[in-house]
């Protein structure tokens, strides 16, 4: 009954749909921020972005009582629902894929599908260990939804790299399946060595934008890097050749490494929000903006968004994941939040930010 209710929503935009890039950054030409600023442009303003409040609704929004985690959410909006896709890590550090959903007009209030989790490791294969970060998009070419997401083999025997595999939509936002059994960003080169994951995607035109982060140990920073693919085939993805195209804004806050980058489109610029780690290894949100992934305009208000001073709050030790989507009036900002020792021993669950637009 939930999958059929599911379906319907989505199959009832379909056709209205056909030429707009559901992705998480949705409906940029209703966006009324944008306004002739002074320099003659309609790029949104850099302080914009720095108003985000926490969403007391969903403060936390989706969460599991630890050890486990809720966390590398992202959203999209298809027609009047949210679809929340995120992933279950339990204690002995799998991960699973999920789903729950929420109406436009209180993103909140959510509900989980009752056939979670709708994707689980499989005995062998790229993503025996994790099926972790899912970043779904809309493909107005053939009419399906896909997602990038990220993979890990389970080998006991060695430390094998987290890399990016890709799923399509089948039936239903609630059924995936693979659309290839290996990854389709894998780690290649020395700056992505064990770490070539984390996505997010821009759809302009006929191309597929996806940033990613990038991770040579864990003895090194974390960067972002950026690559493309086109709609046709989201399965060929092709490097940026200057990658990687973002190693941090020059500034303290962010200078020991930036990561999980989410990217919205504005009407000037693609706006990239990420996390920055500062010198005490805590992770705040940054926000930069380019046209061209080569020169990267940090915002002069960074980091835009800090971890709650409450030491008891989900969310007061760091914050990852930060994802910027429209609707209702609003930019959201869903985001991973951790309470604890680290992203290694503490517990991480997602929530809603939020401002009016």
């Amino acid at each position: 009954m939930q999958k059929n209710r599911i379906w319907a929503y989505a199959h009832r935009y379909f056709a209205a749909l056909l030429k707009i890039s559901l992705v998480p950054a949705v409906f940029i030409s209703c966006n009324p921020d944008i306004r002739q600023n002074k320099n003659g442009d309609s790029s949104i303003p850099f302080e914009v972005f720095t108003k985000f409040e926490r969403f007391d609704q969903g403060s936390p929004l989706i969460s599991l009582p630890p050890p486990e985690w809720a966390a590398a959410a992202h959203a999209i909006v298809v027609g009047d629902t949210v679809h929340y896709f995120w992933s279950r890590r339990d204690q002995d550090n799998f991960w699973d894929l999920r789903h729950s959903y929420a109406p436009i007009s209180n993103p909140a209030l959510i509900s989980h599908n009752p056939d979670n989790p709708i994707l689980s490791p499989p005995p062998t294969g790229m993503d025996s260990k994790s099926i972790e970060y899912p970043c779904p998009f809309y493909n107005p070419l053939d009419k399906r939804f896909y997602m990038y997401y990220l993979v890990k083999e389970n080998d006991p025997a060695k430390i094998t790299p987290k890399q990016t595999g890709l799923l399509v939509s089948v039936g239903d936002l609630g059924v995936w399946e693979r659309v290839v059994n290996e990854p389709v960003i894998y780690s290649e080169f020395e700056h992505e060595r064990i770490v070539a994951g984390h996505t997010a995607v821009i759809l302009v035109e006929d191309t597929i934008h996806i940033i990613y982060t990038a991770l040579t140990s864990y003895h090194h920073n974390p960067t972002i890097c950026h690559a493309t693919a086109p709609l046709n085939d989201p399965k060929l993805v092709k490097k940026n050749p200057n990658n990687p195209v973002f190693k941090g804004s020059g500034e303290e806050w962010d200078a020991f490494g930036v990561r999980e980058a989410e990217i919205l489109k504005g009407p000037e610029y693609f706006h990239i929000f990420y996390g920055g780690r500062n010198k005490d290894r805590i992770y705040q949100i940054g926000h930069v903006r380019t046209k061209d992934f080569k020169t990267f305009e940090p915002n002069p208000n960074n980091p835009i968004f800090k971890p709650s001073k409450d030491p008891s709050a989900w969310d007061s030790d760091g914050l990852l994941t930060p994802q910027v989507f429209e609707t209702g009036g609003y930019y959201y900002m869903l985001y991973a939040g951790l309470n604890g020792e680290g992203w290694d021993k503490g517990h991480c669950v997602s929530g809603l930010a939020r401002l009016r637009k």
